[in-house]
């Protein structure tokens, strides 16, 4: 059976793959393989995590966040390309600002705009801080004249903030449970059956007649499919991306 790390799907692709993965083997008479338990286990965890992931994309926050997310994503991304750009500029006192200002963006990775929610809150909250109070830095946002622009990056991620401790709590408030665990179960149970399949299939003194093949060929082609998504994906923050705990 061909493998693939589960912890890089996100969250809706991970859900779509478990329900591909149940819909397949439904399709080649489960009992008669001797794997309707196992199947049905997992449906049941598969179920409980579709209800837990729609209460969570539902929350009345959700959207909200997102929003707030594109645009910090926009300001610090607009910071990093005019400081860039800037770092070519024929004015040496131009540059030198420029150049000053993108390197304490570097500091903290090229893809700031592509981290977790929790992450890129930590992120833009040490820059912010960095250019509020390091000399240097000070000198250059008002030389480079993007104070405004860094105050409304100030702005987003503090509002930020705030709304995705709100929405915590409503989801403490609402199930002890949470994504990443209900991950974790499903992982279990879907392990059970793709190694029951496995080993059955191993059982077979004669592999060219199993009655396994045809299943496990089309399993294998569902998750080389979804490794391809892994390869192709792009890990942005957001509710859809790999719970990280």
């Amino acid at each position: 059976m061909n493998t693939i790390d589960l912890t890089k799907l996100r969250n809706a692709a991970y859900l779509q793959m478990m329900k591909d993965y149940c819909a397949i083997v439904d399709r080649n008479s489960p009992a008669t393989l001797n794997v309707q338990a196992k199947l049905d286990a997992l449906k049941a965890k598969v179920d409980e995590m579709d209800a837990l992931f729609k209460k969570m994309m539902g929350n009345k926050n959700t959207a909200v966040l997102a929003g707030l997310d594109e645009k910090r994503d926009n300001c610090i991304n607009g910071l990093l390309f005019v400081t860039q750009g800037y770092e070519y500029h024929f004015d040496e006192a131009v540059r030198d600002a420029a150049q000053k200002l993108a390197a304490s963006i570097r500091l903290y990775g090229s893809g700031i705009a592509k981290q977790s929610y929790q992450a890129e809150t930590a992120t833009l909250t040490a820059l912010i801080a960095d250019w509020e109070n390091k000399p240097e830095l000070v000198d250059a946002v008002a030389y480079l004249r993007v104070a405004d622009w860094l105050a409304e990056m100030k702005r987003l991620n503090n509002e930020f903030g705030e709304i995705y401790l709100n929405r915590t709590q409503e989801y403490g408030d609402a199930s002890p449970e949470n994504l990443f665990n209900k991950r974790q179960e499903t992982n279990a149970v879907y392990y059970a059956l793709r190694d029951r399949i496995d080993a059955l299939h191993m059982l077979i003194e004669a592999p060219q007649v199993s009655p396994y093949t045809t299943v496990i060929n089309q399993l294998n082609a569902l998750t080389d499919q979804y490794n391809t998504l892994i390869t192709g994906q792009n890990f942005g923050g957001g509710d859809d991306a790999p719970p990280v705990l």
